[in-house]
């Protein structure tokens, strides 16, 4: 049985003063987003998918986005849910406050990927815009010098909306195709950074963004403050996951979180399994949370070439796990990344998300056989 919620897209109620709405799930991030504009307010989680991308899916999943080192990720942003049981019973779990007491149902629900419930109505946290925003684009020579240069902004205290790192693959399928925006092709890496804030924050911590690129070997250094100039320099970072078909006619997306000290290490492991598997991957990522998606390109008429994608993206997946990191930042684990499940937790811990499952479903009926590995369910 397939459940569609295209019907279900209203806003119920928008609270500027209490900075608050409810919506219904199908409702997109940039359509509410666009809604709140006229009042000077936003709805901060921006996965790259955001123009498409609905609520429900995002709480779904937890989204992150381009933005979320400075504002967090969906659940920062959730304050209460309705929900409805494989039972048919109706929860409406959380609400307007900002913290309720007792145990963190909402929280629960986020990021369950449907395998507990069905969201019928959010109530989501909205933000006043800040009021300026800047761009800076870094170019680089080296992917360990780029790679540095976000660990020492970070330890430095400053707080930039959003850090993005792209590759040389990835500049190079962008430069190859209609949304070429004038990078450089033999930089090794480019890093996007975004602040906000009055005139004179934008200038004093763009300036001190500016000094630590410097300071690790950037080649050129570019800051804009305008909306045309902003949109110039981001043009590259958007244009990146449609621009790879100019290079491959598919791909896999990986989706694995690392600490951001470790950038450096896994790149080159990385390029590494790139190098032994024949296959491209290029990089682009949030890399202020360390957020990786590999982009490994593959053409699906090759003998082997899609499983052998997807065997390396589980391997990447590995990898963050050797390094600290996680399977998944916010794309989910779904049935793909599942077999992962018991080298990240324990077996008590799985046995644990199992009866939890159980509680709210225990007919197995919501999303089955996702998340978690059947053997972990108690019969």
């Amino acid at each position: 049985v397939m459940i569609a919620f295209s019907r279900m897209r209203k806003i119920i109620e928008i609270d500027i003063d209490n900075q608050r709405v409810v919506v219904e799930p199908y409702i997109t991030a940039n359509e509410l987003t666009t809604l709140l504009s006229k009042d000077g307010f936003f709805y901060a989680p921006d996965p790259a998918s955001y123009v498409v991308s609905s609520i429900g899916g995002n709480i779904a999943h937890n989204a992150g986005g381009n933005h979320c080192i400075k504002y967090g990720v969906t659940t920062n942003h959730v304050l209460g849910l309705e929900v409805v049981l494989p039972s048919g019973e109706v929860l409406e779990i959380g609400g307007k406050a900002l913290d309720t007491p007792g145990y963190d149902l909402v929280g629960l629900m986020v990021g369950s990927e449907g395998t507990l419930g069905i969201i019928t109505k959010a109530t989501l946290r909205i933000l006043r815009r800040p009021p300026g925003t800047a761009a800076i684009l870094a170019v680089f020579n080296s992917v360990l010098d780029a790679s540095n240069t976000v660990s020492e902004v970070i330890a430095k205290g400053l707080t930039p909306a959003a850090i993005e790192f792209m590759d040389q693959l990835a500049i190079i399928a962008v430069e190859s195709g209609v949304k070429a925006c004038g990078l450089p092709k033999d930089a090794a890496a480019i890093l996007l950074f975004e602040v906000e804030g009055y005139e004179d924050e934008l200038e004093a911590q763009g300036r001190e963004i500016i000094e630590i690129c410097q300071k690790n070997h950037a080649r050129s250094v570019e800051m804009a403050k305008d909306p045309i100039g902003i949109a110039k320099l981001m043009a590259g970072r958007k244009a990146a996951f449609g621009s790879m078909g100019n290079l491959a006619p598919a791909f896999v997306v990986d989706d694995g979180t690392i600490p951001r000290s470790k950038l450096p290490e896994m790149m080159l492991k990385i390029k590494k399994i790139s190098e032994e598997s024949g296959l491209m991957i290029a990089n682009v990522f949030h890399a202020g949370e360390g957020n990786l998606h590999p982009l490994i390109l593959y053409n699906p008429r090759g003998e082997g070439e899609a499983e052998k994608a997807l065997e390396v993206g589980l391997e990447i997946l590995k990898m963050c796990l050797d390094v600290g990191g996680t399977i998944t930042g916010e794309h989910g684990v779904g049935v793909e990344k599942k077999e992962l499940m018991p080298i990240q937790f324990s077996g008590e811990e799985l046995r644990i998300m199992a009866a939890i499952k159980k509680i709210f479903d225990p007919l197995g009926l919501c999303n089955p056989g996702k998340i978690i590995p059947e053997k972990f369910f108690v019969q």
